[in-house]
């Protein structure tokens, strides 16, 4: 065993399986490396991809972090409640409750920006607000992909794609009553959730980061003729170093690179420190190679291919059986080192995506570089989900 392994599985051997767990020098050293690549611009935490708001919290009181993106308007008003002053909402949202408690206090529409990228956003917040609500912070989410022809590289998010398109919707925005357009806000999925895994890919990014730099500062420019913005927004995790050395930005966003999950794997501009794990225990062994383990079927959301399903990692060896995977239930594992494992060991696995292995898990226990553990809620923990 290594360390970190020894340390974790040493620190949490009173706890009973599965739990998460959550090497702290790696989570810390991670921020730090975060700030590094932002090259001095101010990160926001996206809170989807931690959902421990402890955690969120202490990477606010570090330098370079600043602000939180949410992804629920129901968690944005709870964040706000708990003291978060500063929250961006990365989608549009739908929900009636969670607009009436927005519009109910001025603290709640002081903190939050809501996301919209229509009209047709504007209008279902006033049909869902209730007429004459006060002004609404929004931000504009502006499409970031890359697009060759009829071929659209990157996800599928706002109908904003061009300069003229942006200026269009922030003139309309102004001229409501109940909106005040505080920001725009670039996510550029392709380059940013996008690992290097060949010449091919790393020639798409590097194509798509010279269009966009050209494509923010148009755009920025066209929508700050309508409004004085507050926030310029892009980027993410995989795209730290790009984004910063545009000057037309003020912020980017990070958060799955404080966990590094195995999606993080495999980029050229920064080397994966795996902080967040969580721990299985063998419970029958159908075969001297094979180790069942107990529940694991944490399938991480996106297209359904390998690279989706959870990793072990210690002992190192095991693999899943391609006809089951990682079960609902129990998740077996063949390999060599599966020939050492008994009933009762454990395994440390990763997951594929950060925050969503929380949505698992009441709380995640914390350990330290000394072996000290502290037991922090997740949001389920604390008795949220929010979608």
């Amino acid at each position: 065993m290594s360390e970190p392994y020894d340390r974790l599985l040493q620190a949490t051997s009173d706890l009973d399986t599965p739990f998460a767990v959550i090497d702290e020098p790696s989570l810390w050293a991670n921020a730090d490396d975060l700030v590094r690549r932002a090259g001095g611009v101010p990160i926001r935490v996206a809170s989807k991809s931690v959902r421990v708001r402890s955690i969120v919290e202490r990477a606010l009181q570090r330098n370079g972090f600043a602000g939180v993106m949410s992804y629920s308007l129901a968690e944005s008003v709870w964040l706000a409640d708990n003291g978060v002053d500063d929250i961006l909402l990365a989608y549009p949202t739908t929900s009636r409750s969670a607009l009436l408690d927005l519009v109910a206090d001025d603290r709640r529409r002081a903190a939050i920006t809501v996301m919209v990228d229509s009209t047709e956003s504007l209008d279902l917040i006033d049909a869902l607000a209730g007429p004459g609500h006060p002004p609404v912070r929004v931000c504009i989410d502006v499409d970031s992909s890359l697009k060759l022809g009829r071929a659209h590289l990157g996800v599928r998010r706002s109908p904003v794609h061009s300069a003229n398109h942006a200026a269009a919707l922030a003139s309309a925005i102004v001229a409501r009553d109940g909106f005040d357009l505080v920001g725009v806000m670039f996510y550029d999925a392709q380059i940013a959730g996008l690992p290097d895994s060949s010449t091919a890919v790393r020639l798409i990014k590097k194509r798509s980061a010279a269009e966009l730099l050209e494509r923010r500062g148009r755009v920025v420019a066209a929508v700050g003729e309508h409004a004085r913005l507050e926030i310029i927004n892009a980027g993410g995790t995989g795209s730290l170093e790009v984004t910063g050395a545009d000057p037309a930005i003020t912020e980017s966003t990070g958060g799955s690179g404080l966990f590094s999950p195995t999606l993080f794997d495999g980029y050229d501009a920064f080397t994966s420190r795996p902080s967040a794990y969580f721990v299985l225990s063998v419970v029958r062994k159908p075969a001297p190679d094979i180790a069942t383990l107990f529940a694991g079927g944490y399938i991480a959301s996106g297209p359904t291919n390998k690279n989706r399903q959870p990793v072990a990692v210690w002992p190192a060896g095991l693999s899943p059986i391609v006809t089951e995977g990682a079960g609902e239930v129990q998740t077996p594992l063949k390999g060599d080192a599966a020939l050492s494992l008994r009933v009762g060991d454990r395994v440390i696995m990763r997951h594929a995506k950060a925050g969503e292995m929380c949505e698992r898990f009441d709380d995640v226990a914390v350990v330290g570089a000394n072996g000290r553990t502290e037991m922090l809620a997740t949001y389920r923990g604390e008795g949220k989900n929010f979608g």
